[in-house]
């Protein structure tokens, strides 16, 4: 008997991991001791974070990467599940689930310290995706094999595809060139050219759009000859993190969805903005009450 197949808005391929998010009074110097004033455990990792984020807005979603045999990996796979992620496309094993310790100050600046022990990437035959029947797929370059795989299908079936540049890695340069949207950082533009001109440029050649993420200051764009920007929503940053993880998540859904292209931008950068309000990444990202909120109050600057 055939499987069923599974109908999903978005397909989210990367990086899970767990995060301990302890707010500081400053980060600590070298030989400093410091008291934490909070802490938050929570799933976390890029695409992980954007499949809970496409899940909040109220659309079908699935995850796929790994997650150890452990009491993290059990933690974070019932988070997903409780968010109605789909996850029959996350590989288990007995390699540690990637931890992070995440310092996060009062004006939302953050240090990380991440952890992955022997854990490795995937190889390109450990999921089989053909159950699965995807609108978009974002990928975020931790897992550049079963992601490669994967996008060979969707140049085939012309599913449109994102990537979540937060920075230059080997898994995001090899994903480069096989990506409709690339949506970097700041950091990311800096590391691959030098610039965020100069990498809206280069990488306009190398994909049809291009989103390179200012944090605060906003957003530039280019695809072709056309080129523009967007302000940040106005809102008051608690923690930054996740922010990126929330911009993608819901620029995928908004793909989804068949948004226009100004309307797809203020809608990523409303959940990215929502995100910073609130400590810690997961709980950050907002639900889709919180979101159309923010969007009627805000118009954001005009596009050229």
């Amino acid at each position: 008997m055939e499987p069923d197949l599974i109908d999903l808005d978005v397909l989210c391929v990367g990086h899970a991991s767990y995060d301990l998010v302890f707010s500081v009074p400053h980060h600590p110097a070298a030989d400093e001791k410091t008291v934490a004033a909070a802490l938050l455990g929570c799933g976390g990792g890029p695409a992980a974070n954007a499949a809970v984020m496409v899940a909040n807005l109220g659309y079908r979603v699935g995850f796929s990467g790994y997650l150890g045999n452990d009491v993290y990996g059990d933690s974070h796979l019932s988070e997903l599940l409780s968010h109605g992620v789909d996850t029959c496309c996350i590989v288990r094993g007995d390699s540690p689930t990637p931890l992070s310790a995440v310092l996060v100050k009062p004006d939302g600046k953050r240090a990380l310290i991440n952890y992955k022990g022997d854990t490795r990437a995937l190889p390109a035959d450990s999921v089989d995706f053909g159950v699965i029947r995807p609108k978009v797929v974002l990928c975020d370059g931790h897992e550049p094999h079963i992601s490669a795989r994967l996008l060979e299908r969707c140049a085939a079936e012309k599913i449109p595809t994102v990537l979540d540049a937060g920075s230059l890695h080997s898994g995001t340069e090899a994903l480069l060139d096989k990506m409709d949207y690339l949506v970097c950082s700041e950091k990311f533009a800096l590391q691959h050219s030098g610039g965020v001109d100069a990498a809206l440029s280069g990488l306009a050649e190398i994909a049809p759009w291009v989103v390179v993420t200012l944090g605060e200051r906003g957003l530039v764009w280019r695809t072709g000859q056309e080129a523009g920007r967007l302000a940040a929503p106005p809102v008051t940053a608690i923690d930054t993190t996740g922010a990126g993880d929330a911009f993608h998540g819901a620029f995928a859904a908004g793909l989804a969805a068949g948004l226009a292209w100004p309307e797809l931008l203020r809608y990523a950068s409303a959940a990215g903005g929502l995100c910073c309000t609130r400590l810690g990444a997961r709980p950050g990202l907002p639900d889709k009450t919180a979101h159309r909120a923010l969007l009627q109050r805000w118009q954001g600057e005009p596009m050229s």
